[in-house]
């Protein structure tokens, strides 16, 4: 078991980033990179060499290449020699202008160091010459700009999602000097009435908390990276995004750190669990209300995250769909080629020639004029019921797919050596199919129960698209629509990740519930 384990593991962790590989090739070099400023309005508001510089920083953020600009060169140097009063010194102004004249330019010794700098590290060079009218004048945003730029390769941008991928919160997390009282404890959680671990250095001022919201109790030690979201969600992280409730603030009559035993309340959404450091100057209103740095947070929402959101339709439309498709496709064996095999038979037909666009627009439109049922997640005046639509969507064509293998199943058992001695011992039909045939039928289902529990995590991308589901099947989409890579390849992580996990869940159940299967290596790998 355990070989077979690490085995699995191993080969899965390769598969996992092949994979990745593969979308980063895709998103990266195989699609326009352009494509990422169709609806950047502040693109669309530059010119010339400025709107040039805009795009070189916006492909640093996503990922493309890195870069350097002669002017933040400089800056450099000259704060290291002259230290911060540097940009009121009349060489330093001199230097920075020189670049406007491409003539001369080169000759300048900065100028120089920068070219010889860059180009040792295997950076290409490239200079934007001022654009100017007829005139002479410098068009808006046709300054001169010198820029060393490096295009990352796809192993390089692999290696570096994969080194970033876990983010430990440590008492160094936190690069200020000014900060010298680090420390991690345990303290008693006014906002809970509980213990929680707190820290001081670390980003995360609360590193592991109990609340009211599932799963009650959480942790900020380790947090997986998926990357930052640039287009969909301005510059957020992703797993903030899907982990963050989508419904409106909740206001409550909290205590501020510094009104902590005091009777003075105020009536906040801030959800105090959320605070991290503040590198930026404290306000005065900030300094009455928090005693240290940790001033950043997020506000208490109501509602379900996307991976919640996601998870509640798929969990309860997988019920659903085990509780009618395993029963109905063991009536339509016993009941073979009558009329309750072909009323299935041709419902199975109908939900696999169907596209799924088709029947979820007709099912949408039963629901909405028959029951009067919400059509969009966000137009839901009592939002439990958004949720039935998206979920019979959901369930028929999984009832469907499941009557379809028992039904095949079980009739293939029928005619098996150990169901004529059942018969023959005088046990009834009932008891054979029961106990015996649906027994071993269930056998092939079992592999794919983990895959459609953890399947539900990845939501339903089709039918989150159609209802408005805020959920990750939907966020997909979103992020394939405004080009957002960095979503893309985070999704693309989730996927395979979970997927990884359910087969390797799926051989555990199958093993466990076959004798006949064994994942030991000294009882042969197998049957």
């Amino acid at each position: 078991m355990k070989k077979y384990l690490a085995k699995r593991i191993l080969f899965s962790i390769f598969s996992l980033l092949v994979v990745v590989m593969t979308v980063m090739l895709l998103v990266y070099t195989l699609i326009n990179r352009n494509v990422i400023f169709q609806q950047d309005d502040t693109w669309n508001k530059k010119a010339s060499n400025e709107r040039t510089i805009y795009e070189y920083n916006k492909y640093q953020d996503y990922g493309y290449l890195v870069y350097e600009n002669y002017s933040n060169y400089l800056r450099k140097q000259y704060q290291e020699k002259l230290g911060d009063d540097y940009q009121n010194d009349p060489q330093f102004k001199e230097d920075l202008k020189v670049i406007q004249d491409p003539a001369t330019f080169q000759e300048n010794e900065y100028v120089k160091g920068f070219l010889k700098e860059y180009a040792a590290k295997g950076y290409t060079v490239k200079y934007l010459k001022p654009d100017t009218s007829k005139s002479g004048k410098v068009r808006k945003g046709g300054q001169a700009f010198l820029i060393a730029v490096h295009e990352k390769n796809p192993v390089t941008r692999l290696w570096s999602y994969a080194a970033n991928f876990f983010n430990i919160d440590t008492t160094n997390k936190v690069k200020d000097e000014t900060l010298t009282d680090r420390y991690v404890r345990f303290e008693k959680d006014p906002y809970s009435g509980l213990f929680a671990i707190v820290g001081s250095g670390t980003l995360h001022k609360y590193l592991l908390y109990f609340d009211g919201r599932f799963p009650f109790i959480h942790q900020n030690f380790i947090k997986i990276n998926l990357g930052t979201s640039y287009t969909r969600y301005r510059n957020q992280e992703i797993t903030t995004v899907i982990n963050t409730p989508t419904g409106d603030m909740i206001t409550k009559r909290q205590q501020y750190p510094n009104m902590l035993g005091t009777d003075e309340y105020a009536d906040t959404a801030i959800d105090f669990h959320s605070l991290t450091y503040n590198y930026g100057e404290v306000s005065p209103v900030e300094a009455k209300q928090f005693p240290d740095k940790y001033t950043v947070y997020s506000f208490l929402r109501s509602g379900f995250t996307m991976i919640e959101n996601s998870f509640v339709i798929g969990i309860i439309a997988t019920i659903i769909a085990y509780l009618l498709g395993l029963p109905l496709g063991i009536t339509m064996a016993r009941h073979k080629d009558g009329i309750i095999d072909k009323l299935g038979n041709a419902y199975i037909i109908f939900i696999m020639a169907v596209p799924s666009l088709a029947y979820i627009f007709m099912f949408s439109a039963l629901g909405t004029s028959l029951f009067g049922l919400p059509y969009k997640f966000a137009n839901a005046q009592v939002k439990i019921l958004a949720y039935i639509l998206p979920v019979i969507s959901l369930a028929l064509p999984s009832i469907g797919g499941l009557m379809k293998w028992m039904r095949r199943y079980m009739i293939d058992q029928m005619n098996s050596d150990y169901v004529k001695f059942a018969r023959a011992e005088g046990l009834s039909e009932k008891e054979i199919f029961n106990i015996h045939i649906s027994r071993n039928a269930f056998i092939y289902l079992v592999h794919g129960i983990p895959g459609s529990i953890l399947g539900c995590l990845t939501g339903a991308i089709i039918t989150e698209r159609v209802y408005g589901v805020p959920g990750v099947g939907n966020l997909l989409t979103e992020a394939i629509n405004q080009h957002d890579n960095g979503i893309i390849v985070a999704m693309t992580v989730f996927y395979t990740t979970l997927s990884i996990i359910s087969i390797i869940l799926g051989d555990l159940l199958l093993a466990k519930y076959d004798p006949r299967i064994s994942l030991n290596a000294d009882k042969g790998g197998g049957r």
